[in-house]
Protein backbone atom coordinates (compact mmCIF):
# COMPACT_ATOMS: atom_id res chain seq x y z
CA UNK A 1 0.00 0.00 0.00
CA UNK A 2 1.81 3.30 -1.55
CA UNK A 3 5.13 1.55 -0.74
CA UNK A 4 4.40 1.64 2.84
CA UNK A 5 5.45 -1.55 5.09
CA UNK A 6 3.83 -2.90 8.28
CA UNK A 7 6.14 -0.97 10.86
CA UNK A 8 5.63 2.25 8.99
CA UNK A 9 2.31 2.41 8.29
CA UNK A 10 1.79 1.50 13.15
CA UNK A 11 4.52 4.03 13.33
CA UNK A 12 2.64 6.43 11.02
CA UNK A 13 -0.96 5.69 13.18
CA UNK A 14 1.03 6.00 16.38
CA UNK A 15 2.32 9.95 15.13
CA UNK A 16 -1.69 10.64 14.11
CA UNK A 17 -3.40 9.36 17.96
CA UNK A 18 -0.37 11.35 19.39
CA UNK A 19 -0.97 14.55 17.05
CA UNK A 20 -4.39 14.88 17.30
CA UNK A 21 -6.28 12.53 20.46
CA UNK A 22 -7.86 9.13 20.00
CA UNK A 23 -11.17 11.90 20.35
CA UNK A 24 -10.57 13.30 16.87
CA UNK A 25 -9.22 10.50 14.57
CA UNK A 26 -12.34 8.81 13.42
CA UNK A 27 -13.64 12.34 12.94
CA UNK A 28 -10.64 12.90 10.46
CA UNK A 29 -11.04 9.72 9.23
CA UNK A 30 -14.51 10.22 7.99
CA UNK A 31 -13.63 13.76 6.63
CA UNK A 32 -11.14 11.91 4.61
CA UNK A 33 -13.22 9.68 3.42
CA UNK A 34 -15.81 12.08 2.07
CA UNK A 35 -12.95 14.12 0.21
CA UNK A 36 -12.24 10.57 -1.02
CA UNK A 37 -15.92 9.67 -2.26
CA UNK A 38 -16.44 13.62 -3.52
CA UNK A 39 -13.06 13.23 -5.40
CA UNK A 40 -14.30 9.87 -6.96
CA UNK A 41 -17.50 11.24 -8.00
CA UNK A 42 -15.81 14.35 -9.38
CA UNK A 43 -13.44 11.96 -11.84
CA UNK A 44 -16.18 9.92 -12.69
CA UNK A 45 -18.76 12.48 -13.52
CA UNK A 46 -15.70 14.46 -16.06
CA UNK A 47 -15.00 10.51 -17.46
CA UNK A 48 -18.49 10.82 -18.61
CA UNK A 49 -19.05 14.60 -19.72
CA UNK A 50 -15.80 13.67 -21.99
CA UNK A 51 -17.75 10.32 -23.25
CA UNK A 52 -20.40 12.24 -23.81
CA UNK A 53 -19.44 14.78 -25.86
CA UNK A 54 -17.25 12.44 -27.79
CA UNK A 55 -20.22 10.48 -29.17
CA UNK A 56 -21.87 13.29 -29.62
CA UNK A 57 -19.12 14.75 -32.00
CA UNK A 58 -19.41 11.06 -33.72
CA UNK A 59 -16.28 10.21 -32.27
CA UNK A 60 -15.98 6.19 -31.78
CA UNK A 61 -14.07 5.00 -28.81
CA UNK A 62 -12.66 1.73 -31.26
CA UNK A 63 -12.37 4.48 -34.25
CA UNK A 64 -9.56 6.50 -31.93
CA UNK A 65 -7.52 3.39 -31.05
CA UNK A 66 -7.77 1.69 -34.46
CA UNK A 67 -8.19 -1.23 -33.25
CA UNK A 68 -4.99 -1.12 -31.03
CA UNK A 69 -6.78 -3.36 -28.21
CA UNK A 70 -7.80 -6.35 -30.90
CA UNK A 71 -3.90 -6.19 -32.11
CA UNK A 72 -2.34 -6.38 -28.63
CA UNK A 73 -4.30 -9.15 -28.06
CA UNK A 74 -3.37 -11.05 -30.77
CA UNK A 75 0.29 -10.28 -29.97
CA UNK A 76 -0.42 -11.93 -26.57
CA UNK A 77 -1.44 -15.05 -27.79
CA UNK A 78 0.59 -15.64 -30.17
CA UNK A 79 3.54 -14.81 -27.71
CA UNK A 80 2.18 -17.31 -25.18
CA UNK A 81 2.09 -19.73 -28.17
CA UNK A 82 5.69 -19.17 -29.03
CA UNK A 83 6.78 -19.08 -25.51
CA UNK A 84 4.59 -22.86 -24.86
CA UNK A 85 6.50 -23.99 -27.67
CA UNK A 86 10.25 -22.89 -26.19
CA UNK A 87 9.31 -23.97 -22.70
CA UNK A 88 8.25 -27.50 -24.28
CA UNK A 89 11.51 -27.81 -26.55
CA UNK A 90 13.75 -26.29 -23.81
CA UNK A 91 12.63 -28.90 -20.93
CA UNK A 92 13.06 -32.05 -23.68
CA UNK A 93 16.33 -30.70 -24.23
CA UNK A 94 17.66 -30.38 -20.75
CA UNK A 95 15.45 -33.84 -20.01
CA UNK A 96 18.25 -35.41 -22.91
CA UNK A 97 21.23 -33.28 -21.07
CA UNK A 98 20.17 -34.83 -17.23
CA UNK A 99 19.95 -38.40 -18.31
CA UNK A 100 23.54 -37.87 -20.64
CA UNK A 101 24.82 -36.76 -17.39
CA UNK A 102 23.20 -39.80 -15.30
CA UNK A 103 24.61 -42.33 -18.03
CA UNK A 104 27.90 -40.80 -17.73
CA UNK A 105 28.04 -40.85 -13.94
CA UNK A 106 27.17 -44.39 -13.78
CA UNK A 107 29.90 -45.10 -16.55
CA UNK A 108 32.89 -43.95 -14.24
CA UNK A 109 34.70 -45.81 -12.93
CA UNK A 110 37.76 -45.77 -10.62
CA UNK A 111 37.50 -43.91 -6.67
CA UNK A 112 34.55 -41.58 -8.12
CA UNK A 113 32.51 -44.45 -8.96
CA UNK A 114 29.47 -44.37 -5.92
CA UNK A 115 28.99 -47.16 -3.85
CA UNK A 116 26.47 -49.36 -3.79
Amino acid sequence: MFGIGGSEFIFIIIMILMLFGSDKVPDIARTLGKIMRQLKHATNDIKSEIQKSAESSGLDSDALSGGISKEINKIKEDFRAITDVKSVDATESITAEIDKVKEDIENITGPIKRQM
